[in-house]
């Protein structure tokens, strides 16, 4: 339904059009860098699918075998496992036995072992700092981490793991975007930029400034925050 809402949106200007960039994957990009697993990152070097990569490494078949939905099922597995999303909480979203969410989770962690210690090492570093950082070094506090109460104490953890990846993300957009409006105005492109929406810009152009805007763009948020592993808009 997204595409077909998205349909009803006109520019100011006659003629104009609609721009849209966004990452690819950026968070499991910047979990490969933060983490450094070696799976992950030689996935996102060889410009491989992520989520068909690991459907045939839990599901056990070759790459080329992956069906929609192993694929589908890897997605949810690659963004929910990252957050801390336990054999319940999957088996809840697949409609399948907590045992076998248990046995996914654990193909999972062995193929990206790197995530598995990855997240072990800041849970440990929240319960010493009481907080957590981003790449650029921006805190989230984290008090709640020993609350005797399971249900807060899982919530804060997942928070944890969450606040290095989203909020690095965030950090690498706000960068691109100040980028991008300084080479807008020092080449006084008619263009405007008009909104942010969590990894994707959009902006309203002219098609005489199309192509042009499209290299500037594309290069200022490849470029605002290097990591490890190639970062694809």
């Amino acid at each position: 339904e997204g595409p077909e809402i998205r349909k009803a949106f006109r520019t100011q200007d006659k003629g104009w059009m609609i721009f849209s960039a966004d990452y690819s994957q950026i968070e499991l990009r910047i979990m490969a860098h933060l983490s450094g697993d070696t799976a992950l990152k030689e996935s996102f070097e060889k410009g491989e699918d992520i989520h068909a990569s690991t459907a045939s490494s839990i599901y056990g078949v070759p790459l080329d075998d992956v069906l929609p939905e192993m694929r589908r099922m890897a997605k949810i597995v690659n963004f929910g496992v990252m957050y801390g999303a336990g054999p319940y909480r999957l088996s809840q979203e697949f409609g399948i036995p907590v045992k076998e969410a248990d046995t996914i989770i654990g193909a999972y962690f062995a193929r990206y072992s790197g995530i598995k210690s990855f997240v072990n090492e800041t849970l440990e570093k929240a319960r010493d700092n009481k907080f957590v950082t981003t790449m650029l070094g921006r805190k989230r506090f984290c008090h709640d981490i020993d609350n005797s109460n399971q249900r807060i104490r899982m919530a804060v953890e997942r928070a944890i793991i969450n606040h290095p990846i989203q909020g690095t993300a965030a950090e690498m957009i706000k960068l691109a975007m100040i980028a991008i409006e300084k080479k807008m105005r020092s080449e006084k492109f008619k263009a405007k930029m008009i909104l942010q929406i969590h990894d994707e810009l959009l902006f309203e152009v002219p098609q005489d400034e199309l192509d042009d805007l499209k290299g500037v763009v594309v290069e200022e948020m490849e470029n605002a925050l290097p990591l490890h592993v190639p970062v694809v808009v």
